[in-house]
Formats: C-alpha cells, structure tokens, sequence
C-alpha cells in the first residue's frame, strides 16, 4: 500500500514529537540537539523546520502533548473523588502533584515557561481554563459556591494550581513543598465555598 503525503507527514510528525520529547527531558531545552533528534528517527533538520519552524516549535509541541496528559490524568483522578467539589480539588492537587515527575517537570514546568513564555497563553492551559470553568458553573448551579463569576473562579483556581505546580517544580526540595502546595491551594479554594 502507498502511504500518501499527508500519512508521510503527519507519521514524521509524531516522530518528531516522541524524539523531541525524549531529548527535551533527557538533556533540556538548550542541551537538545537538532540534528542528534531528527538523525535518531531517521529525518532530517528540513523535516524538523517543515512541521514545526524550528526548535521552539517542536517544543510547544512537545508542552501541547505532555500538558494534554496531564490534564486528562488529572480529570481521570477528579472523576473518582465522589462530588463535584472533591473532583474539582483532586484535579488540581493531582495537577500539583505532577510537578514532582522529571518530564513533566523540565518539559513543561522549567523549559516551557522558560522558552515559551507565559503558560496562561499556551493552548493546552487554555482547554484546562475552559474544564475549570464548567466545574465552577456547576457547582454555581447545586449552590456550592459563593456568588462568583465563573471565569474569574476557573482563572484563579487553574493559576493557583499552576503556580504550585511551578514552585513544587523549581525548589531543591520538591517533596517538602508538594503536601504544602496542596495544602495551601485547597485552603484558597475553600474560600469559595457557599457558607452551609
């Protein structure tokens, strides 16, 4: 059977994505060889450029994916915590919690930041904002919450769980900081429970 472009393409992309990942959490951004990545899978530096521009674009590829993972394991962990409002607290804990994984840590916590910019502009947060904010419309509806405007709940709530994530990512002693990160985004986030 003849593969046709589009197949060709898109199989290079994939590829190029899974080697990208590999080096991005073996060496780093800045350590990761173009050409060693693109010989590794059998293409070349055009093949890289053709799909993704350059490295940076293989990179926020790369974060797209890895943080795509995490929020689907995160929904995944929320989906068996009972209540709407449990589910929503696993969520984030579990988010917070990925920090402590070394790919999700210097692919998406240290080097995507770091190249990419601010991950409230990324894409993939942008889908984990838009989850947060169905779970705070309904936890509005069964009168859980406090009057609250639902973006600016989801905004806070999802920057809460990120910037612990970061914090748990970037210390010498991620394991001390986890339980305190947790705890603290669990504490702000009761802040917006309805008094019963």
């Amino acid at each position: 059977m003849v593969r046709s472009r589009q197949e060709t393409m898109e199989e290079n992309r994939v590829k190029l994505i899974a080697a990208g990942r590999k080096a991005f959490a073996e060496k780093g951004f800045a350590a990761a060889s173009m050409d060693e990545l693109t010989a590794d899978v059998g293409l070349t530096r055009g093949a890289l450029y053709h799909n993704f521009g350059d490295k940076r674009g293989l990179l926020a590829a790369v974060v797209t994916e890895v943080d795509g993972e995490m929020a689907a394991r995160a929904k995944e962990i929320g989906a068996t915590a009972g209540d709407h409002w449990q589910g929503m607290l696993a969520e984030g804990a579990a988010y917070i919690e990925m920090a402590l994984d070394p790919e999700v840590q210097r692919i998406v916590l240290l080097d995507g930041p770091a190249v990419l910019g601010d991950p409230s502009k990324w894409p993939s947060q942008n889908s984990c904002l838009v989850a947060t904010k169905r779970s705070v419309e309904q936890l509005l509806k069964e009168g859980a919450l406090k009057p609250v405007d639902p973006e600016a709940a989801a905004r806070l709530l999802s920057g809460a769980a990120l910037n612990a994530a970061l914090w748990v990512a970037a210390s010498d002693t991620p394991n001390d900081v986890l339980p305190k990160a947790i705890d603290a985004f669990k504490t702000l986030a009761s802040g917006l429970l309805a008094d019963r």
